[in-house]
């Protein structure tokens, strides 16, 4: 059993001689807590079977007893094996623990949540850059109109499940030497609803839900990054019997950009110069996210140099803020040359000297430089 090395008390959070109340009040909060339709962690569902199970065997004075003289021992040597909980919904679990009379959130006997739906949106970097709303289209389970989700055919009615009498679930006696053991589960005929179908729906086929195309237009912030997921809630599969819908999760991919290259929230661009531009200087146009922009290049501008733009970059998302653009500096090579071209480069050698080409500062302490 998932746990046999916790102490059933310390997953209550409770002390050993806690009441009945204190217990079954513990329990509510951390099922409120835990279960996988309001906890984020990925190890919620884990955690609310844990206490679960410990409530099933301390809400029982029998199987307490056990517990608090023999331990986990004493619980299997007495054939108490713990319930195997389908995490439906908090209404179906409190239902199950405390009775039909408990409604949790809107939420009954018999009902169940919608499942989630994935889809995916994809954006250019300049779209990712300003925010863009981009329409996706899916197919999910929707309430059927023709029975508003009951799933019996107009002017029919549901009647009560002959195998559970209506309570939505049975019950299982089990006797050993300890002592009688009570197992609740939901009902295999009418699923924990209570009421079976008998005329169904011939819309549906008594299902209640119907599969149909949706559109949903999706915006999609400024700043986000390639494989985030955006949550509409509500909008995935319709839930049965009533339950809530499930949500829709949208994945953005932000597609390459053949001139600029994201790195966080900064932006990476490369300038091709020629030798004679970066022996001379020049004046030439960068890609930004905003359009071109002149940028100024002195005489001797050195291959692999940085040139940085404050607040060129992307908006930082949910904040304030851009980042920076980098500017790579490239110096072309000329590989093919003209006979007129190669002399004046060999006359041009002849008159160069190591003062040509004297280093004013490092490449690295350039680089430091403009980091800084």
């Amino acid at each position: 059993m998932a746990t046999a090395e916790r102490d059933l008390y310390e997953l209550l959070g409770v002390g050993r001689g806690a009441t009945d109340a204190e217990i079954k009040k513990a329990f509510r909060k951390l099922a409120r807590e835990l279960h996988p339709d309001v906890s984020q962690e990925p190890d919620a569902a884990d955690r609310f079977k844990e206490v679960a199970q410990a409530y099933e065997v301390l809400s029982n004075a029998e199987t307490r007893r056990l517990y608090d003289q023999y331990g986990h021992a004493g619980l299997k040597r007495g054939g108490y094996t713990p319930t195997d909980f389908d995490l439906g919904s908090l209404g179906d679990i409190f239902a199950a623990f405390f009775g039909d009379d408990l409604f949790v959130r809107g939420s009954r006997a018999g009902t169940a949540r919608g499942g989630d739906v994935g889809a995916v949106a994809t954006i250019e970097l300049q779209e990712a850059f300003t925010g863009v709303t981009r329409r996706v289209e899916l197919e999910v389970a929707v309430t059927c109109e023709r029975c508003a989700g009951d799933g019996a055919e107009p002017g029919t009615t549901r009647t009560t499940c002959g195998t559970c009498g209506g309570s939505g679930r049975l019950q299982q006696v089990s006797r050993s030497v300890f002592g009688e053991f009570v197992r609740t589960q939901a009902c295999p005929t009418c699923a924990g609803h209570g009421r079976v179908v008998e005329t169904p729906c011939t819309a549906c086929e008594g299902a209640g839900r119907l599969v149909r195309e949706k559109a949903l237009d999706v915006e999609i912030p400024g700043g986000i990054h390639d494989g985030q997921q955006i949550r509409l809630r509500g909008e995935g599969h319709a839930g049965a019997h009533g339950g809530p819908a499930g949500d829709v999760y949208v994945e953005v991919r932000v597609a390459p950009d053949p001139r600029l290259e994201r790195d966080g929230n900064d932006v990476l661009a490369q300038v091709d110069l020629t030798i004679v531009q970066a022996a001379l200087g020049a004046t030439v146009a960068v890609p930004t996210l905003e359009g071109d922009v002149e940028l100024e290049f002195a005489p001797g501008t050195q291959p692999g140099e940085v040139r940085v733009l404050r607040g060129k970059g992307m908006p930082v998302l949910q904040r304030y803020g851009r980042g920076d653009q980098r500017v790579l500096v490239n110096v072309v090579v000329p590989r093919r040359l003209t006979d007129e071209q190669r002399a004046l480069l060999e006359r041009f050698e002849q008159h160069s000297s190591d003062e040509t080409y004297r280093r004013d500062e490092g490449f690295f302490e350039k680089l430091k430089s403009a980091l800084r």
